[in-house]
């Protein structure tokens, strides 16, 4: 018989171990928007920036950075409720790593597939950080989806939950965006993706509409493939934690 925590039938060097995986994701978070923010701050202190409050709130404009700090909350969350032996994950709980898992993971994906390469308007770029936050956390907090203990089935409607915030950041930087000069790269704009610039295209918002499409597309289809995981394998998954007690 396996040792198990408060008499669940859940395998404790299993949980021990999705411990340790969701303070890791924490802690590289945490290091690596640490390490970037500065990187960034000694990069606009260098251009002659004085006043820096307007780049901060650029960089941690980022869905990146966004994505990964909420990635990090659920696992700082997540780490205590297993510790706690908090098993399944409540709904809420449950919800918020579906949410966090689909927003890292479209991060992985579209950096990767659009940006790679790219320098992108928060100054100069650590590689450290930047692999970080755009390969190593977005691996763990997908693996974490698929073998962590405490998932259960999850309803398709949540995928409409997972897409609020996006919706919402598109709008916050589409708005922003022409209101907020750059003058260390001598603009009257600032947007944190090219592909949101409507600027850079022939086709204007045309062509940006065409990426926050292709972007909610994968965002929604991420989440519905998270939510498909959780139904095909939650209690199967379960099954296999009780019958390891």
């Amino acid at each position: 018989m396996a040792l198990t925590w408060r008499g669940e039938g859940v395998n404790v060097a299993r949980r021990v171990l999705f411990v340790i995986v969701r303070l890791v994701v924490a802690a590289a978070v945490c290091f690596a928007v640490v390490r970037q923010l500065t990187t960034s701050l000694d990069f606009w202190r260098a251009g002659g920036v004085e006043n820096v409050t307007v780049y901060v709130v650029n960089f941690f404009s980022f869905f990146t950075v966004e994505a990964n700090l909420i990635a990090a909350a659920a696992a700082l969350i997540g780490g205590a409720l297993l510790v706690a032996g908090r098993m399944p994950d409540s709904r809420w709980f449950l919800v918020l790593r579906l949410c966090a898992t689909a927003y890292i993971a479209t991060t992985g994906i579209v950096y990767n597939l659009l940006l790679r390469g790219i320098e992108l308007p928060q100054g100069s770029t650590d590689a450290l950080s930047n692999e970080l936050l755009h390969v190593v956390v977005p691996v763990l907090v997908v693996l974490d989806w698929l073998f962590a203990p405490g998932r259960r089935p999850l309803s398709f409607t949540n995928v409409g939950i997972v897409a609020i915030y996006p919706i919402v950041w598109v709008v916050y930087t589409l708005v922003r965006g022409p209101l907020t000069a750059d003058p260390l790269r001598g603009v009257t704009t600032w947007y944190p993706y090219p592909f949101l610039d409507p600027s850079l295209s022939p086709l204007g918002y045309g062509s940006v509409a065409i990426y926050v499409v292709a972007i909610a597309v994968i965002i929604c289809g991420v989440g519905a493939l998270l939510v498909w995981i959780a139904r095909r394998f939650g209690r199967d998954r379960a099954g296999v934690d009780a019958a390891s007690a």
